[in-house]
């Protein structure tokens, strides 16, 4: 099972998890070829091209079949359109292989059936998604790894939790604490229930709320 805090990621952070550049990135989303799910809907500016954990695997994928064995971008749509097209179907079932200067695709629906047609004893080499979209989640959790400067902070950003206030680094809601907090949990209790938190954080978080709460009483 996938465990992944980060599920919104910027065009530059794409970059980095698959050594795809911003020019490729803006012009395959100009022409169509893989777009963000969430690109259309910001405008301009660092946050203008959302991607989610989904895309990012898909586009580490096309990374691979573009430097690892030099497809073209036509060959490529292909990709693009099988990826789109199973888009909620698990990573378990999905899976492509290279077979000479070919693209084949398994159907997860039929597993004995291929979209391209193999010939017969020919050799090829099978891309799980599965295995990438654990490479890609092994490599995305180096975004959890909080700086010393984002302890005991609260933040909130647009495409985080809703932007509702969490704590910096985190997708753990200031409320979230604070509901433990009401009821009654000490601070090793909620230290337990969210690990990744440090004293700091959940005495930031509290103060926080109970700032908010006052003030929605005045």
């Amino acid at each position: 099972m996938l465990r992944i805090d980060v599920l919104a990621f910027s065009a530059e952070q794409v970059c980095r998890l698959t050594g795809l550049s911003l020019r490729q990135l803006r012009y395959w989303d100009h022409t169509e070829f893989f777009s963000p799910e969430h690109g259309s809907d910001y405008g301009y500016g660092a946050f203008s091209r959302i991607y989610t954990f989904r895309d990012v695997v898909g586009l580490y994928t096309i990374a691979i079949l573009r430097k690892k064995f030099a497809f073209s971008l036509q060959k490529l749509r292909t990709v693009g359109r099988y990826l789109n097209k199973h888009h909620d179907t698990p990573w378990s079932s999905l899976t492509l292989f290279v077979a000479g200067r070919e693209i084949v695709f398994r159907d997860p629906n039929d597993p004995d059936a291929y979209v391209s047609t193999l010939k017969p004893g020919q050799r090829v080499l099978p891309i799980e998604m599965e295995k990438v979209a654990h490479h890609v989640e092994a490599k995305a959790r180096r975004f959890q790894t909080r700086r010393r400067s984002q302890i005991g902070k609260i933040e909130r950003q647009r495409f985080v939790v809703h932007n509702s206030p969490v704590l910096a680094g985190t997708r753990i809601p200031t409320a979230a604490v604070w509901n433990l907090h009401a009821a009654k949990y000490n601070v090793e209790a909620i230290l337990r229930e969210y690990p990744r938190l440090t004293p700091d954080d959940v005495r930031a978080a509290i103060a926080y709320e109970r700032k908010r709460q006052r003030a929605k009483a005045g």
